[in-house]
């Protein structure tokens, strides 16, 4: 038995484990010394926590996309974090219009539909034409042409929203009444984030009815599974993929939306960050797991949000808030190194959606 671990073990193996278990430790020291110094009350935490899930609501729906894409047709969608960025920063426009007419806060609530709708609507438009006119012709060449693809829309679509709508910052108006926090316990807590919790977590439920309770979603499920069988049953494979393309813009849309909410400015360029996070969210959960990625989604939140106080603090690292990113995709490696498929990626190999 030992020979034939030795035979399985090989000496890229250790090393990554190496790497994973030195990555362990500093993570549970810090963690330790953080806590024993008492720097942090427990409102701190609360606050940091409640940041975190708002943020990973935001990255399941950007992460949704990835997830369905890959699920359907096996290949990741790099342009979807430009149809994050479409609909924001086209419904920008509409906000601040909204907003020096003095309607965004006389009805607040009709107008964040409104510009909710609007973003849902780009958003989903330019996925569509993505799977259209970049992806269908391509959809039995070899894997590494459309994952290029998909590279060269992303620029594409990058600059031709700058060529719109120029290279400058827009700023996001907010309405009054989602101004200012809550303070509960001590802790304090923005409304904004109340509001994207809630909203997070109503869409990401619709969207796993839609695949798990819908005939759609049955046949999105069937195409996944095996695309020549399921058109031999009657189902339209082209419809189910436009489809599929669909959800995960209008997901993107509102994600775009209420990312907003939290940090009120957008850019041409503003989808890479986000979008680079909800596909390691993505990938964190299982890709192609529809539940794999509102969990990843929803530690990735959680680490970016309580990791470099939490984590780093206590080493004495400077500004460590800084670090979030890095820490982020730390912990990402950690946790592949534990299990290379994902948190729920078991469930991908016998299913795959």
């Amino acid at each position: 038995m030992l020979r034939t671990w030795r035979q399985r073990i090989t000496l890229t193996d250790l090393m990554v484990w190496a790497i994973g278990l030195s990555i362990l430790v500093i993570v549970v020291w810090g963690t330790i010394v953080t806590l024993r110094t008492g720097k942090y009350t427990a409102a701190s935490w609360l606050d940091l926590t409640i940041a975190g899930l708002a943020l990973g609501g935001v990255y399941a729906l950007i992460a949704m996309g990835y997830t369905l894409v890959y699920g359907i047709l096996r290949m990741i969608n790099f342009a979807h974090s430009e149809v994050f960025m479409s609909g924001p920063f086209t419904a920008v426009f509409l906000a601040n219009a909204l907003a020096q007419s003095g309607f965004l806060d006389r009805n607040p609530f009709l107008s964040i539909l409104m510009i909710a709708a609007l973003s849902m609507a780009v958003s989903t438009l330019i996925a569509v034409l993505l799977e259209r006119i970049a992806y269908r012709p391509l959809r039995n060449a070899p894997r590494l042409v459309p994952l290029i693809t998909a590279i060269g829309a992303s620029f594409f679509l990058q600059y031709t929203f700058r060529g719109l709508y120029g290279s400058g910052i827009q700023s996001y108006p907010i309405p009054i009444v989602l101004q200012g926090a809550w303070q509960i316990g001590g802790a304090r807590i923005f409304k904004s984030q109340v509001v994207v919790i809630i909203a997070a977590l109503l869409l990401m439920l619709v969207l796993y009815g839609i695949v798990q309770r819908t005939k759609i979603g049955k046949a999105m499920r069937a195409v996944s599974e095996d695309k020549e069988a399921a058109a031999l049953m009657g189902i339209d494979v082209d419809r189910v993929i436009v489809f599929t393309f669909a959800l995960g813009g209008a997901s993107a849309g509102l994600a775009g939306v209420l990312y907003a909410l939290l940090f009120p400015v957008v850019n041409f360029f503003m989808g890479f960050i986000p979008g680079l996070k909800a596909f390691t969210a993505a990938v964190l959960g299982g890709i192609g797991n529809v539940p794999g990625a509102m969990l990843g989604a929803m530690v990735l939140g959680l680490v970016e949000s309580l990791g470099p106080n939490l984590f780093l603090d206590g080493l004495g690292i400077p500004a460590p808030y800084q670090l979030k990113d890095a820490i982020a995709f730390v912990v990402l490696v950690l946790i592949l190194i534990i299990r290379p498929t994902g948190i729920l990626g078991e469930r991908l190999a016998t299913q795959k959606a």
